[in-house]
């Protein structure tokens, strides 16, 4: 297997450790060092770790399918497709119980094994359109103009 392929199954794997609630083979995927940017935050490794615990909680059947991988030297990036149904609270927001189908790219650098970075974008009006553009619109709103800080996620055991 290429350099490239191992990059392209270490950058899946997690998103599967992630999608199999595997945080304990997520952590051993990420490097000490990983930080992730994407949507507005910055995490660092036990933070993207809790993160990704509240995500999977607040989302029943959370399944992502990767239609597009391409890797070119350490940078594996992948489009992503993510459907769930929103059962329970996320970033403040409440459950809506809506299916909600989510597009969004990430890139992973992979350094020795591990990955070291990931950013992200996500398709947040595409989400918004589905959940109701009210509630994220007024929740966003809300936290530009008193800038409030959200606490960091919390790694769970």
């Amino acid at each position: 297997m290429s350099t490239l392929e191992e990059n392209k199954g270490i950058a899946l794997s997690v998103s599967r450790a992630i999608l199999n609630g595997k945080w304990n083979e997520l952590g051993a995927l990420l490097d000490d060092g990983f930080t992730y940017t994407g949507d507005g935050f910055h995490f660092n490794k036990n933070e993207y770790i809790g993160f990704m615990q509240d995500m999977k909680a607040a989302f029943a059947g959370l399944d992502m399918k990767f239609p597009n991988i391409v890797a070119e030297g350490q940078y594996v990036s992948i489009r992503f497709v993510s459907t769930a149904v929103n059962t329970g609270s996320f970033m403040g927001a409440p459950a809506n119980k809506k299916n909600l189908e989510i597009h969004g790219i990430f890139i992973r650098k992979i350094e020795n094994g591990k990955v070291m970075q990931e950013w992200q974008t996500t398709d947040l009006l595409g989400v918004m359109r589905q959940i109701g553009f009210g509630a994220l619109f007024g929740y966003a709103l809300f936290v530009g103009l008193f800038k409030v800080k959200q606490k960091p996620p919390v790694r769970k055991a």
